[in-house]
């Protein structure tokens, strides 16, 4: 596989899969399985429908989400991503939190995130990147 594989990883992080229920569909394997070693929850085992309840679950938490990806590699068929992800609430839109910094390991099949390796941990206040954002209104 050619860079194909990281450019749909790149275009998956991407998009609004947290507002847009179709992107589930259109980046993830109907087979796909995330193991996912949280460091506030543990080790958690997803497949689609738990991606997509979770998918679900952050819209209604948040009002928007961004993710600011660090790296991406790939070898073959299977790309490894670092990110983080910040968040905007309801209660708080002007202000962009960090939340959580990522790396995940995907491997692609048939062209879609198929098998995922994943740990995350939160942000801290010792976090050299974290920083609050205010929305200037022009």
């Amino acid at each position: 596989m050619n860079s194909q594989a990281k450019d749909i990883v790149k275009a998956f992080y991407n998009s609004d899969f947290i507002n847009d229920a179709a992107v589930i569909e259109t980046f993830v394997h109907p087979e796909v399985t995330l193991i996912w070693n949280s460091a506030t929850d543990g080790l958690s085992i997803l497949n689609f429908d738990d991606l997509s309840d979770f998918f679900q679950e952050v819209s209604r938490s948040y009002l928007e989400m961004r993710i600011e990806v660090s790296h991406i590699l790939q070898d073959d068929n299977f790309v490894t991503i670092r990110y983080k992800y910040y968040i905007r609430t309801v209660e708080n839109p002007d202000e962009e939190l960090g939340i959580a910094h990522f790396i995940t390991i995907w491997e692609l099949k048939d062209n879609k995130l198929y098998k995922g390796y994943q740990i995350s941990q939160p942000v801290t206040e010792k976090d050299d990147t974290q920083k609050s954002y205010h929305r200037v209104k022009v």
